[in-house]
């Protein structure tokens, strides 16, 4: 998500913030199946739908350090299943 002003770059840094710390990982369940989609879920009515998987996929690897479906967790899940 690209800022232009100050305040926007500020008001993207809190959201970021936000997503990756204690609430967001209360709300997205970062790691876990289905954290990905919970994301896009929560952000269809707040972004540009065009902006929502990028976004999405930014928080998921500050979060978990890993992309979607990758995270050591999820990587757990599926080998476990034998994906």
């Amino acid at each position: 998500m690209a800022a232009k002003t100050p305040q926007q770059e500020a008001a993207v840094n809190r959201l970021r913030a936000w997503a990756v710390g204690p609430e967001g990982q209360k709300q997205f369940r970062w790691g876990t199946p289905g954290d990905f989609k919970r994301c896009q879920d929560f952000y269809a009515d707040k972004i540009p739908l065009r902006m929502i998987p990028g976004w999405c996929a930014t928080l998921h690897k500050l979060a978990t350090g890993a992309t979607p479906g990758h995270a050591p967790a999820e990587a757990a899940i599926a080998k476990a299943k034998g994906k």
